[in-house]
């Protein structure tokens, strides 16, 4: 069907390139104001012809992304290699540009050749499924092409952007109200985290640099997110001063252990000031005991952040809040609605428990090209000076059309079925012979060995291991060059290869998970 669509857009498109020479009769009239050998007497651009090729690419969009890519029957993905992929799309920029019909074939083959994130059986990141209202929402955005630092250019997404954090902030519970916004990932809200729990207890580090501060010390488990040393490092703090306090058996951060770790560092002469805790850990989906961890916090006088970008989404659910008690404590709060909200990428929340304009102070260089103080409104509106970015997507935008869509009750049931679809996934592992849970999910995140024929006579032990290691890498190379579906697959301290399970999207059914579990067995029962 889309080579038919491509046949016919390929003649619809010769009759009026987007270049328009409408003006060009006009060149040797004198009149006309030319600079530098160009005619300035209108726009180069045909804007109907621009109208039209929008429209046929959203054909396109409909039909390739949409509907074939949430359609079960088709593949997941059309596997290529990096050297075939480049041959196939022909990558090379050059002077001349293509005939519109040839941009719409490149538009159908970026589509093709993607991994369609939006189809039931993608399981591979914390992250699927196609959210309707939130992808209008980001088309919207990329029509109106505005960005969100002064009111004056974002008047309807500035304020509801405030709308969103405002009713984020009342999810957590902090009753005396908070600041936030909205940024490019989760790494970016934990480095906003870092780097305001610094300026917290060093105000004169923004001035001065880290010729103002002592050596600090931030603490963080052994199963937190790679973006804490990372924060670390672009900072100015230094990985090895990222101390890592161990984790028990189910992934949760041991408070003794914490403790322990910020003794250490100040018998070291370093200064701890933040710890960061996490609800809902990448691999295991575990969440640390954020009240234990707040008590410590306030005995120590320690800035408590909680990267809750996974597991922020139970605090839609009645069921499941209890996953983060304490949240209220905390001072600072990373959550991302592109996860298991559903939200499009990217849709990043950073929340903080404080009405003292820290995040402003903290961040503000006071632009006076952006941030004039005599400006005809209340320039309270104007948010970009909290932010490290200038230029910022009004990605809140995302989230407010799809709450308001949904309301807050349909979306609690998304979070309630899709972590009743771990359970029930979880069960069928139990039941099945050659699976095996790493342990039983505490959250979305299900954990399981697939043990073929062969190996399930040998005993526990280094042999089986060994053998093991292997099994999952082959079952999710054959699964993608079959385009069956996609399950990641990962160690975890000393054990071997297992897949992990992500189950968010309300378009996955029973059925699905079923079939996940029949083509692991199907495509690893010979090794």
């Amino acid at each position: 069907m889309s080579n038919q669509i491509n046949s016919q857009l390929w003649h619809s498109c010769q009759r009026r390139p987007l270049e328009t020479n409408r003006h060009q009769s006009n060149v040797a009239d004198s009149r006309l104001p030319v600079i530098n050998n160009f005619v300035l007497n209108g726009p180069t651009v045909d804007v109907h012809a621009a109208e039209e090729f929008v429209h046929q690419a959203m054909e396109i969009i409909m039909d390739e992304a949409v509907r074939k890519s949430t359609d079960v029957k088709e593949k997941v993905c059309e596997w290529r290699s990096p050297e075939q992929l480049k041959e196939l799309l022909d990558l090379e920029l050059r002077d001349e540009g293509e005939p519109e019909a040839k941009i719409l074939q490149r538009c159908s083959e970026a589509i093709r050749y993607s991994i369609k994130t939006g189809h039931p059986h993608f399981f591979n990141q914390l992250y699927a499924g196609m959210e309707p209202y939130s992808m209008v929402a980001s088309f919207i955005i990329e029509a109106t092409k505005t960005s969100l630092y002064t009111y004056e250019v974002a008047p309807v997404f500035t304020l509801m952007e405030e709308a969103v954090l405002r009713k984020m902030i009342e999810m957590v519970g902090w009753k005396e109200g908070g600041d936030g916004i909205f940024n490019p990932g989760g790494s970016m809200s934990n480095m906003y985290a870092v780097n305001l729990a610094r300026y917290r207890y060093c105000r004169d580090i923004k001035m001065n640099g880290l010729f103002a501060a002592p050596r600090m010390v931030i603490l963080t488990s052994q199963e937190c997110h790679y973006s804490i040393s990372k924060a670390a490092a672009l900072l100015g703090i230094g990985t090895k001063n990222v101390y890592v306090v161990p984790s028990d058996k189910r992934g949760k951060m041991i408070p003794s252990a914490l403790e322990d770790q910020i003794k250490r560092a100040k018998s070291e002469g370093a200064v701890p000031f933040m710890v960061n805790a996490t609800a809902g850990t990448t691999v295991l989906g575990a969440f640390d005991p954020i009240d234990e961890i707040a008590d410590i916090c306030e005995k120590y006088d320690l800035w408590l952040h909680v990267d809750a970008c996974w597991g922020g989404a139970a605090l839609m659910s009645n069921k499941h809040k209890h996953l983060l008690n304490g949240i209220h404590r905390v001072n600072s709060m990373a959550w991302n609605p592109h996860k298991m909200m559903m939200a499009s990428l990217q849709c990043s929340a950073f929340l903080v428990r404080d009405k003292t304009s820290l995040l402003q102070h903290c961040h503000s260089a006071q632009a006076s090209y952006l941030f004039q103080q005599d400006k005809f409104y209340d320039v309270s509106y104007d948010t970009g000076d909290k932010s490290v970015q200038c230029s910022r997507k009004p990605d809140a935008f995302k989230f407010w059309l799809m709450w308001k869509a949904l309301g807050t009750t349909e979306m609690e049931q998304r979070v309630d079925r899709a972590l009743a679809l771990a359970r029930y996934l979880a069960q069928e592992i139990n039941k099945r012979e050659g699976f095996q849970l790493l342990m039983e999910p505490e959250f979305a995140n299900v954990c399981f060995w697939y043990i073929p024929p062969s190996l399930r006579n040998l005993p526990a032990g280094p042999e089986l291991w060994e053998k093991l290691h292997t099994v999952a890498p082959v079952v999710k190379e054959r699964m993608m060059k079959k385009g069956s579906m996609m399950v990641g697959y990962q160690t975890h301290r000393d054990k071997p290869n297992f897949f992990r399970m992500v189950v968010i999207s309300p378009q996955v059914s029973r059925e699905d998970l079923d079939f996940a579990l029949d083509e692991i067995q199907h495509l690893g029962k010979d090794l």
